[in-house]
């Protein structure tokens, strides 16, 4: 008798963690929701929670079929309207319009074409000949870097970097750059002092201005007010401006967090999400330390304004470097 009163009693503890476990999937994927829809994550940890956002819908289908399976039939009826409400609101507002081309009509044939690549080098630790590599392979114009780091822009021009894009806006003490096939000029007081790391330039393509700005922004895992700070500080620079902009790089953001959104609203367009690929992911990528690692959330943009529109995005992995690289091709159009 005394072995099935012990499994008895087993299982009545396994049945409780499983239907604790169960409710508190489920409440914390709708939290998710509510932080969403509350805008709560701007300048607070919440932000951290914000990037799960696409799995919470997941997690509440997930914890309801726990629950069924238990015949918790209560828990299973809240959990079941919990996970209706994630997946009508995920699906129907926020996730789905990503995975969907806007179905614009397609840029003139003629249309002069800039194809833009960002990549993060993780404090330097990107393999430099890789990086010149992908701007020969995917004929890129112009390329951010971020996190470049001491040493970085050396081995760059070791690399040959100069040879492909001659042109290149530094700043001192920063570890934001822009490289360009085309000239550049520098853009003083705009977009490249208004927050931590940017660096803005313009370039012509086909007698046409555009606007570039490399991003990063602070992480928010970091100082999440500071983040929220750059992201004031692009929306200044921008605001009135965005037409003939680009803005590219780490926005350490996916597109589920109110600062980006507030950014989008100033008159920018994500070209992942309007060529519906606003779930391919960037970070994190295996790298030198972190072999097993495989991107989950998209955190590196390119961003532009009704006067470009997207032809083509892709991501790439890059050695060394905890972020794929984006190559974008941006028709420019107005």
């Amino acid at each position: 008798m005394g072995k099935p009163v012990e499994r008895a009693r087993w299982w009545v503890w396994v049945r409780r963690v499983l239907e604790w476990s169960g409710w508190a999937v489920s409440a914390l994927s709708a939290a998710l929701v509510a932080v969403r829809l509350g805008g709560w994550d701007d300048g607070t940890p919440l932000a951290l929670a914000v990037v799960l956002l696409p799995y919470a819908a997941l997690g509440g289908v997930l914890a309801l079929g726990v629950l069924l399976a238990l015949r918790s039939w209560w828990a299973a009826a809240v959990a079941g309207v919990l996970a209706a409400v994630q997946l009508f609101w995920l699906q129907l507002f926020w996730l789905v319009p990503r995975l969907v081309p806007d179905g614009g009509a397609a840029p003139a044939a003629d249309a002069p074409r800039l194809r833009v690549a960002t990549s993060n080098a993780w404090v330097g630790q990107a393999d430099a000949a890789e990086i010149v590599r992908l701007v020969r392979e995917q004929r890129v114009d112009v390329l951010a870097m971020e996190e470049l780091g001491p040493g970085a822009v050396a081995r760059l021009d070791r690399a040959g970097i100069a040879e492909v894009l001659p042109h290149r806006e530094l700043r001192p003490g920063r570890d934001t750059a822009i490289y360009s096939r085309l000239p550049l000029t520098p853009l003083d007081g705009t977009a490249s002092e208004a927050a931590r790391e940017q660096i803005a330039a313009e370039v012509t393509v086909g007698g046409r201005t555009v606007r570039l700005t490399a991003v990063h922004t602070y992480y928010p895992l970091g100082d999440s007010g500071r983040w929220s700070a750059d992201f004031d500080g692009l929306r200044a620079a921008v605001s009135g401006a965005t037409r003939n902009a680009v803005l590219l790089g780490d926005f350490n953001a996916t597109l589920d967090h109110s600062p980006m959104r507030a950014l989008l609203d100033t008159g920018l367009a994500d070209t992942h999400a309007e060529l519906g690929r606003g779930a391919a992911p960037t970070w994190p990528e295996s790298n030198t330390y972190f072999s097993a690692l495989w991107p989950v959330i998209q955190i590196d943009h390119v961003l532009h304004g009704e006067a470009l529109r997207a032809v083509s995005v892709t991501e790439h992995r890059v050695r060394g470097a905890d972020h794929r690289a984006v190559v974008a091709e941006l028709a420019v159009t107005g």
